[in-house]
């Protein structure tokens, strides 16, 4: 069991470090090359806030400390309201999917 756990958290971290990354790029590079829409505040705060929260909730993992279940909630949360405005957007794929496994991955650690 412990094993498990440990393999889902570190899955978990690596997604999330995936999310941030993603996220973060897509804002600065694709959205600004976009513009438009892309470039909007609400659209660009949700993207990096996305991406923030995903490096705090896999920083709050690799502490160990046991509040990471609920920011994982909240980081699930924000994902998968990223992953839908990107996808609304269009022309963010990557960031789409990055934000959807990473979604999945801290559901299953908030549980």
């Amino acid at each position: 069991m412990y094993d498990n756990q440990m393999s889902e958290m570190s899955e978990c971290i690596d997604d999330c470090l995936v999310c941030h990354r993603e996220c973060l790029d897509t804002a600065m590079q694709r959205c600004i090359e976009l513009g438009g829409k892309h470039v909007e505040p609400r659209h660009l705060r949700l993207i990096l806030s996305c991406s923030e929260l995903c490096q705090a909730s896999a920083r709050l993992m690799m502490i160990g400390t046991e509040h990471h279940r609920q920011v994982c909630r909240i980081c699930a949360d924000l994902c998968q309201e990223c992953a839908d405005d990107c996808m609304h957007l269009g022309h963010m794929e990557s960031c789409v999917e990055a934000c959807r496994r990473c979604a999945e991955s801290c559901r299953r650690m908030a549980a």
